[in-house]
């Protein structure tokens, strides 16, 4: 990996690179993304059958685009039931984190006949998008679905791929299944995001999407955002390691690469105050991409996105950090929960080295859907909040109106409002 000294040119290098693999720069696709969003809202299903036949090669019409009983059943069958108790655990432990989340309405009152608060609802109906492409994924799945099943949404349609075959991934239905989506169909890409925003034949329209994908997919979740809304634009994932020289280098490394893995524009990048340290991550990084599968993802992503930050001291590191606000973030240093109370700007924090970030993708809880490209400066993991509404309650009685009314009409009036404060006023007039 490169190893580069840590400043202030190096780190506005570091961060225009990594802003280039944001979805908001590839316009070149946008007009043909709005073209099959439109397509789809003006044509429903025939479009949206057309789309699938051109991109999947696949043969969906009304008669087989849901996924049936038969099928999820059969989908059972094919997974393996080691592999079955784990996405059982690692639901229940997605559950358990998302109930600490949920917020519920109140209601205040004074003597004087006011009445305050605030009503919490969880949103109707929610699509999923689950991709279907270079690998699969039922931990998103699981991440998507669950926090919208703990809100109380009462319908969640998901949509994803299918093969040519007709076919979906057995351990995405599984999943799915598990979760309780409430219906599933064969649908993918920029279409199937269409199709969820609004209706078809098919398709019920939701109130919010939610779920990763292709360039495709970020972009048709831009078109239609407004329409319904979306959780984010997500951009290619991202991992950063802050670490001294206490940290393990083979560790560091393994974890750096975890992210490098998921395709050839993710991030890997190491801040730290140790020079060994950073000939040693190097060093282990070209040995493990050897020996792993996915090795020219990894090298691709690790020679345009990879970085080794060599800072001069912790608190510029910590400085780089969270002027770059990655997605993951990994604090491996002497005092690692000193170092946590000092980082403003992550999505998700692994504490310790036993705390690597694929523990976060599939099992401890708290939601893998996290903001990307520097948008956890402002944004947050996928939540519970995400699948509720509030609407604030008001009850003034006529007294508590009363003592009040002179105010707010002389509110009113002070921006030229004459309704406003007539609509106050009437009240108290005497006619």
């Amino acid at each position: 990996m490169r190893i580069v000294k840590l400043n202030n040119d190096t780190k506005k290098d570091l961060l225009n690179s990594l802003l280039k693999r944001s979805p908001n720069n590839y316009g070149d696709y946008a007009a043909t993304v709005q073209a099959i969003v439109d397509d789809v809202r003006d044509n429903g299903n025939k479009a949206l059958f057309s789309y699938t036949k051109k991109f999947d090669k696949a043969d969906i019409d009304e008669s087989n685009i849901l996924v049936t009983k038969e099928e999820i059943d059969y989908a059972y069958t094919q997974v393996d039931p080691a592999l079955l108790d784990v996405i059982r655990k690692a639901k229940e432990n997605i559950r358990v984190y998302h109930e600490k989340q949920k917020q519920y309405s109140w209601f205040d009152t004074d003597e004087s006949g006011i009445l305050l608060g605030q009503k919490v609802s969880a949103l109707e109906s929610v699509g999923v998008y689950v991709p279907g492409g270079k690998a699969v994924y039922p931990s998103s799945v699981l991440m998507n679905i669950m926090p919208a099943k703990v809100a109380g949404v009462k319908n969640i349609y998901m949509t994803t791929p299918c093969d040519s075959e007709g076919k979906v991934y057995p351990t995405t239905l599984v999943a799915a299944n598990e979760a309780g989506a409430t219906k599933i169909f064969k649908a993918g890409g920029a279409q199937a995001i269409a199709a969820l925003a609004y209706g078809t034949e098919s398709i019920p329209k939701v109130d919010k999407i939610v779920g990763p994908g292709n360039i495709f997919v970020a972009l048709a979740k831009r078109a239609v955002y407004g329409h319904v809304s979306i959780d984010s634009i997500a951009g290619p994932s991202e991992v950063m390691v802050l670490a001294d020289e206490t940290a393990n280098p083979r560790y560091v490394a393994a974890d750096l690469l975890s992210q490098a893995e998921h395709d050839e524009m993710a991030s890997a990048i190491l801040v730290t105050t140790s020079s060994k340290l950073a000939d040693e991550v190097s060093i282990w990084v070209d040995k493990f991409i050897d020996s792993l599968s996915r090795k020219e993802i990894m090298r691709k992503s690790i020679d345009t996105y990879g970085y080794i930050l060599l800072a001069d001291n912790l608190k510029d590191a910590i400085d780089a950090v969270n002027d770059i606000a990655s997605e993951h973030l990994e604090i491996v240093t002497t005092n690692p929960f000193e170092v946590m109370t000092k980082i403003k700007n992550a999505g998700a924090i692994f504490i310790g080295e036993y705390s690597s970030e694929p523990l976060g993708d599939y099992f401890a809880g708290p939601n893998h859907v996290l903001p990307t490209n520097g948008t956890a400066k402002f944004f947050s993991p996928l939540s519970v909040d995400d699948f509720i509404k509030k609407s604030s309650i008001i009850y003034y009685s006529k007294e508590a109106l009363e003592a009040v009314h002179e105010d707010i009409e002389t509110f009113a009036k002070s921006e030229k409002l004459t309704a406003h404060a007539n609509s106050i006023a009437v009240r108290f007039d005497g006619k």
